[in-house]
């Protein structure tokens, strides 16, 4: 069993100022992987002073000097993907083709595109006699979720790294073994004591104090909706900026001129994608009434392509659900659908067939739903999939922003045009148009209970930079 009982503090491994610790649970299997020590408030002081303390040389340190530790830090994700892989696996139950194309190639992505942001980013510019700076805007609290863990690390990290800021990362103590494999790397590419930190500790306690911390700047957080709302509360006495990325309830518009078998197809795959633990997954399917029995076929026939198993089999899709606790929440979830007069179209809250030991859920699809139940509305985070029946067009729009969250909606037409005028209609920070690849350099956040604020791209380094004028700068 692989034991993490120090922090990345100062650019060394330090004893935490507790003695708690936490197990690691491999979902598949449900055995302990790994003791993780667990911090308190004296960590997080330790950290933020740390990072404190090496921010006005890290600030000034020039763009292109930043790009090349990113450039270091990209390769040496590269060179352990292998390593990485295995742990995301075993900590989070991801299957592992899903983890080297997703979990990994994504945050690595990221890190080369910080990398070529820091290069090209203008940071100053002239506007008449006043000269304009983007700057750093200081330390920064990054906390990140158990889902996609080294996905969501990167997006926080490269950015504030080529933007000139110093953090404490607070990984899920539910998933953080990757975390502490980046810290590695970052350790090996040079960085600067203090300019990146690792500790590891309870959301309540850890992660509402570093947002509540005098000497933190901003605080990001990747998190449930309720989490967000407990750091914005934290951090509100401070007058920190606070960015959210938190959760979804993504509409999936099935219009009457779409090609059903690819459209819908997709769409339930996609829905199961990472066994449903994505925020921005497509868990309301709006479908035609008149098309309703034929979409149906559709969705069942996918619904039995799906492998649902070992995550170390290359041929798995679906993997376990990645702890007990959301394991237990998706299955009352989907007896709740059952209660409140759903029609279950395939799965339900019994285990998958052969799979007797892990947090395996049946792939899951209720039909007949409306917008007043709780299925529609509420986040499954898990493989549960809604068809909500439309008569028109603009009730279709209607359902899709009738809705407390608005992180991302899909729009599916056998006219591209017919498509963009729907999705210029959606209350959605991120809207898809028919099976779009996914663009990791596009902007990515939400509206309303989603969060605020955006990652990715010029606009998630933007995120990180104060502005500062000086007037009178240019005679």
């Amino acid at each position: 069993m692989l034991v993490r009982d120090k922090f990345y503090i100062a650019g060394q491994w330090q004893q935490p100022a507790g003695t708690t610790t936490t197990d690691v649970i491999n979902p598949a299997t449900e055995a302990v992987v790994a003791k993780v020590a667990m911090g308190n408030n004296a960590d997080v002081d330790r950290a933020v002073a740390a990072a404190r303390a090496a921010f006005d040389s890290w600030s000034r340190t020039p763009p292109a000097q930043r790009a090349e530790y990113l450039d270091r830090i990209a390769a040496g994700i590269e060179a352990r993907t292998a390593q990485l892989a295995e742990a995301i696996t075993a900590e989070m139950g991801a299957p592992c083709a899903l983890v080297k194309a997703t979990q990994i190639g994504n945050p690595l992505f990221t890190f080369k595109e910080a990398a070529e942001l820091a290069r090209t980013y203008v940071f100053e510019s002239d506007h008449g006699k006043t000269h304009v700076i983007r700057e750093a805007i200081g330390v920064c609290a990054l906390i990140t979720p158990w889902n996609f863990p080294l996905n969501q690390i990167a997006g926080k990290v490269a950015p504030a790294l080529a933007a000139g800021c110093t953090m404490v990362l607070k990984p899920s103590e539910l998933a953080p073994l990757d975390a502490f494999i980046l810290a590695e790397i970052v350790a090996a590419a040079g960085l600067p004591p203090g300019v990146f930190n690792v500790i590891v500790g309870a959301g309540p306690i850890v992660g509402e104090a570093l947002a509540g911390h005098p000497e933190v700047d901003m605080v990001s957080i990747t998190g449930s909706t309720r989490a967000g709302a407990a750091v914005a509360i934290a951090a509100a006495p401070t007058i920190k900026r606070v960015g959210q990325e938190l959760g979804g309830k993504s509409a999936n518009i099935i219009l009457a001129d779409a090609d059903f078998a690819r459209a819908v197809k997709a769409g339930v795959r996609v829905s199961m994608f990472n066994s449903g633990q994505a925020c921005n997954g497509p868990t309301r399917m709006l479908i035609p009434r008149q098309h309703q029995q034929e979409i149906e076929e559709i969705v069942v026939k996918t619904i039995a392509g799906i492998v649902v198993g070992d995550p170390n089999q290359d041929t798995t899709y679906m993997g376990p659900i990645a702890n007990r606790a959301q394991y237990e929440r998706v299955l009352a979830f989907i007896q709740r659908g059952i209660d409140e007069g759903a029609r279950l179209l395939v799965g339900g809250p019994e285990r998958p067939e052969g799979l007797d030991k892990g947090f395996y859920v049946k792939p899951t699809v209720f039909t007949d739903v409306n917008n007043a139940m709780l299925t529609a509305r509420e986040e499954a985070f898990g493989p549960v999939l809604a068809l909500i029946p439309y008569d028109t067009e603009d009730e279709a729009v209607a359902i899709a922003n009738d809705n407390p969250y608005g992180l991302s909606s899909y729009i599916q037409s056998g006219d591209l045009e017919h498509a963009k005028r729907v999705g210029r209609r959606i209350r959605a920070g991120h809207v898809e148009l028919n099976g779009a690849r996914w663009d990791q350099g596009a902007p990515f956040g939400g509206y309303r209970m989603s969060g605020n604020g955006r990652e990715h791209g010029v606009w998630g380094l933007e995120e990180y930079l104060e502005t500062k004028a000086l007037l009178g700068y240019n005679p």
